[in-house]
């Protein structure tokens, strides 16, 4: 049974190597809000900052390996407006904005390579 993944977005790293992220950033800021206040005052931050930031790395690494292991197989992307479509999953760009696949099956035919952005995917499924 196929289970459906959602697509997490990280924001860019502060460099241009993206080694971290810089917490204020307005990205950073608009797209991964923590749900802890990063105040150094708040003895509260100490024990649960470490627990959230394990948590999220933990959810980047499975979100990583998910992408690998769905390399050269059948994807089902649910898109905006319910649009499914079927493809041949190949790569992400670096920044995981951008999916390419081949032989892209959509309601009104069939592309032989495409980019798919992943601001457009509600959600995807595959068989492992």
């Amino acid at each position: 049974m196929a289970t459906p993944v959602s697509v997490l977005r990280l924001p860019k790293g502060p460099d241009p190597n993206s080694r971290g992220f810089d917490p204020k950033s307005a990205r950073f800021i608009a797209l991964c809000r923590t749900s802890i206040a990063t105040s150094a005052s708040s003895e509260t931050n100490a024990e649960q900052l470490p627990r959230e930031q394990h948590a999220r790395s933990v959810l980047r690494e499975t979100f990583l390996r998910c992408l690998l292991s769905m390399t050269n197989k059948k994807v089902h992307f649910l898109m905006h407006e319910r649009v499914k479509v079927e493809a041949t999953f190949g790569a992400s760009d670096i920044d995981v904005l951008n999916f390419q696949v081949s032989d892209l099956h959509t309601p009104i035919g069939v592309q032989k390579e495409a980019l798919i952005r992943c601001q457009d995917v509600i959600s995807f499924t595959f068989d492992s």
